[in-house]
């Protein structure tokens, strides 16, 4: 499957980048922040490790990206040490609440649990998270790490227009229905403007107390005592407030249902992460409870496909037939992916297996496909997820949508990678509990999560709601390693797209010989083919979104195939970032995705 072929050649890579690729000895951070990326290198400089970065960073996107993560959401990470051992996968997807069942809300006169509302929230898992990492991969003590996000929510960092015009939107939603929000959102009454300076002393106040709780005695014994004060009174406060009815995305008020029990109960565990070797490259993902394998199945199949006929993503061809390879993939994920409680072993050795990769190959034809078409598992019976008419539903979206009845606004997802001069790699993709998702929490200055909106109100879905199981998340960081030793790490936001944008990265660089910058630079593009992970659940049976720059001939081209392209500004698919070692040399390298200008690689 790995012997080369005429197909697998693709055109040149562009001379000119946005930006270099960075190259250095001593440290590489790359996140979608630019305060996060210079908050995890100056942790570098003061002699921190890339997983004392990494949680400094973590905090910091609370304070600079509220609209896109949250101490209230989740996170999964990828991490692996300079001591050798493989990789582990982070689990930080919180599971459903103990009282969050199909019944109880159907007894509500739920069809599909809320896209906004505390009743879409999964314990939270970010915090806990960090702390893990902290407590059994960091060096340094809690209150060091969190000095960073503690100055930033105190004195203010600039607004992006992002930023600015979620809060925008949600400000009639917050005067009318969520004013604990519009207290900490809306300064003066208005949302802030671009550019304008935003401070958080609410959450300040809550790293302060878990920073004092943390000062005496061992660095492990302070961050165990700031773990009681977030199960404890933190966590009291939290499940108090979300009990009281509040509005919900179907347009009536419901109470929330997380108790302090599920904050005691969460475990944050950690696991092998599942590998594929791709052309020599083994490709490290988080397991079947995440979307990360399509990853795996994606490059499966176009290894087969690659014999044949084109994988570059620059031309008509390639793009048609990445395309396919992701709509059969990704209707697997919704057949068959899910934390249903049962194995995940016969998954992994049946759809990533070279038998099947290539009978789901052969499949791929010259025209687009309409139809959701999963493979067949031996023993399992697929999960086909209702049909959802998705006209008049903006289809384009790239982030992970959330919505109040009041008008329509979207959250999405951060991501940071950092490796060390000693070669410690991390991974790492935060979101959830985005400002626009429940009420504030008065007192604490931030709300939960909603990831729950991707399980199904269906016993028969293995990503169905059911209490202690995760949501099936969408997060999905990447490891590449060479013979078991780590090469780079990679991520980006964008829900649904996560995986279609990393797969193009990975074409390109071990495929197409681009440079990282290069390949983060690349037109971009995805497939809209697929049923959302996201409330309202839409799906469009042909659609393609595509960046400008791909050109008109291959436009046109692609509609000829039967695609429903719709056409996307040049640089507005993607905040993709990476950093990378030379298992030989050490040499480290770091890029960003230069769309929405806050991306950034930082490194010496």
């Amino acid at each position: 499957m790995q012997s080369p072929s005429v197909h697998t050649s693709f055109t040149a890579p562009p001379c000119d980048t946005t930006r270099p690729t960075l190259r250095g000895w001593f440290g590489m951070a790359a996140s979608t922040h630019w305060i996060a990326s210079a908050t995890a290198h100056s942790v570098l400089e003061r002699g921190g490790n890339a997983f004392d970065a990494a949680v400094a960073a973590g905090f910091v996107l609370h304070i600079v990206e509220p609209h896109l993560n949250g101490p209230g959401g989740d996170m999964v990470a990828i991490v692996a040490t300079a001591a050798g051992d493989r990789p582990e996968v982070v689990v930080g997807q919180g599971p459903a609440p103990r009282a969050a069942t199909i019944e109880s809300f159907g007894a509500m006169g739920l069809t599909e649990v809320p896209g906004a509302g505390a009743l879409a929230a999964a314990v939270p898992a970010a915090v806990e998270s960090w702390l893990t990492i902290l407590q059994d991969y960091g060096t340094w003590g809690l209150a060091d790490v969190l000095q960073y996000a503690i100055d930033y929510a105190l004195q203010g960092v600039p607004c992006s227009e992002k930023l600015s015009g979620v809060i925008d939107t949600m400000t009639p939603h917050f005067r009318e229905h969520w004013p604990t929000s519009a207290a900490v959102w809306l300064p003066g009454g208005v949302a802030p403007t671009p550019g304008s300076i935003i401070e958080n002393p609410t959450y300040a106040a809550v790293l302060e107390q878990l920073a004092t709780a943390s000062s005496s005695g061992s660095r492990l014994t302070g961050i165990k005592r700031a773990r009681e004060l977030w199960q404890g009174p933190i966590a009291e406060t939290i499940s108090r407030f979300v009990a009281t009815p509040h509005r919900h995305s179907d347009g009536r008020d419901h109470p929330g249902v997380i108790t302090v029990k599920d904050f005691t109960d969460l475990e944050i565990r950690r696991e092998p992460p599942l590998v594929h070797t791709f052309r020599g490259t083994e490709v490290a993902k988080a397991g079947f409870w995440s979307s990360g394998p399509v990853l795996l199945q994606a490059l499966g199949i176009l290894d087969v496909v690659a014999h044949s006929a084109s994988v570059d993503p620059a031309t008509v061809e390639g793009i048609h037939n990445i395309t396919e390879a992701m709509k059969l993939a990704m209707a697997d994920r919704d057949a068959y992916y899910g934390d249903d409680g049962t194995t995940s072993e016969d998954l992994c050795d049946h759809l990533l297996s070279p038998e099947y990769c290539a009978r789901r190959a052969h499949q791929i034809s010259e025209t687009a496909s309409a139809d959701m078409r999963p493979g067949a598992v031996p023993g399992r019976q697929p999960f086909l997820p209702p049909a959802f008419d998705s006209t008049g539903v903006d289809i384009a979206g790239t982030g992970e949508p959330t919505v109040a009845r009041s008008g329509e606004t979207r959250g999405d997802t951060c991501h940071l990678d950092i490796t060390d001069r000693w070669g410690n790699f991390i991974s790492a993709t935060p979101s959830g509990g985005w400002l626009q998702s429940s009420p504030a929490i008065p007192g604490l200055g931030f709300c939960l999560g909603t990831r729950l909106q991707m399980t199904w109100l269906d016993p028969e879905s293995p990503s169905g709601l059911s209490p202690g199981r995760r949501p099936r998340t969408t997060l999905s960081p990447t490891m590449l390693l060479t013979d078991g030793v780590p090469t780079a790490a990679l991520g980006t936001p964008g829900g649904d797209q996560q995986d279609q944008w990393q797969l193009l990265y990975v074409l390109r660089t071990i495929v197409g010989g681009y440079s990282p910058q290069q390949a983060i630079d690349a037109p971009t593009f995805h497939t809209t083919a697929i049923t959302s992970s996201f409330w309202p659940r839409v799906r469009s049976a042909r659609g393609l979104v595509v960046e400008d720059r791909v050109g008109s001939a291959v436009i046109a081209g692609l509609r000829e195939r039967g695609h429903e392209v719709t056409v996307s500004s040049g640089w507005s698919l993607g905040r993709l970032s990476m950093v990378g070692r030379d298992p030989d040399s050490g040499l480290l390298c770091g890029a960003a995705n230069p769309r929405g200008g806050l991306g950034y690689a930082v490194g010496r």
